[in-house]
């Protein structure tokens, strides 16, 4: 993804997807949506993201994305479904984690 802006304008000039033709619908249909859902001004990246938080020093080490803490904001995916309700994708049922089966175990079990 890229985020192109011009000096003393705060709303991108120009968001570009290149999915490498993995994409389930059309590069520039995912710019489209990315434009219409995200605010990428930099002050709706910094609220967005939360980035005003003391969460810099724990990016010093072991890298800044992949990371599954709470304070790694955006590694969300919380606009998942809204992205694919937009975009008319129907959506697969997330995978089980460990904790999720034995939830449901025991829900089963009670």
């Amino acid at each position: 993804m890229q985020v192109a802006y011009a000096i003393g304008v705060a709303k991108p000039m120009n968001i570009t997807v290149y999915t490498e033709g993995t994409g389930v619908i059309s590069d520039e249909a995912i710019s489209k949506l990315v434009a219409e859902h995200f605010d990428l001004r930099p002050r709706g990246i910094v609220q967005m993201l939360n980035l005003l938080r003391p969460i810099y020093e724990k990016t010093a080490a072991y890298g800044h994305f992949g990371r599954d803490e709470p304070e790694f904001s955006w590694e969300r995916a919380d606009k998942a479904a809204l992205l694919a309700d937009a975009a008319g994708i129907k959506r697969r049922a997330a995978p089980r984690t460990q904790s999720t089966r034995a939830a449901a175990e025991a829900k089963t079990v009670a």
